[in-house]
């Protein structure tokens, strides 16, 4: 299923919900950002999906990073809460999203760089690199936050 990103745009649709959504802001041992080509926009993000009923927040971080990447991480810190109504996703099956989301620093455990159905590319990029790769301006701004190492307790229970 394809979308669409309104962002401050006057003519997005009207949003018809919200979902709880987690993306993931992950390093490498050379301090290098853990990035995926989505899908289902083109554009470059870092891991993140809807959280499941059933799962914790923190099992949402888990589980996405391992379906779009097949890297191993544990949640350890908030970046921030993303809830800017002006930013609205538009899906082909209709629904319209107000964005809703959590960044969460994740700590890498293991794994090995995969693709999967959500992401058709999936890469270790250095920070001086990241200007050059068409990234949401939704996602640079948690990436932005991420590198200022702005952070929250997380405390999984």
């Amino acid at each position: 299923m394809a979308r669409t990103d309104h962002y401050h745009d006057p003519h997005a649709p009207e949003a018809t919900n919200i979902v709880v959504a987690v993306t993931a802001f992950v390093q490498d041992e050379h301090g290098r950002l853990l990035m995926i080509r989505r899908t289902d926009n083109d554009l470059y993000s870092i891991p993140g999906g809807a959280q499941d009923v059933g799962e914790t927040i923190g099992q949402a971080v888990i589980r996405e990073v391992r379906e779009e990447t097949g890297i191993d991480v544990e949640p350890t810190d908030i970046i921030g809460v993303y809830s800017d109504p002006k930013h609205v996703i538009a899906y082909t099956d209709g629904e319209v999203r107000q964005q809703f989301s959590i960044c969460f620093r994740a700590r890498l455990i293991g794994g090995d760089l995969r693709t999967s159905t959500e992401s058709s590319e999936v890469h270790w990029v250095g920070r001086r690199d990241l200007g050059a790769l068409n990234i949401h301006p939704s996602i640079r701004l948690r990436i932005e936050h991420g590198f200022e190492e702005r952070s929250a307790p997380y405390f999984a229970v």
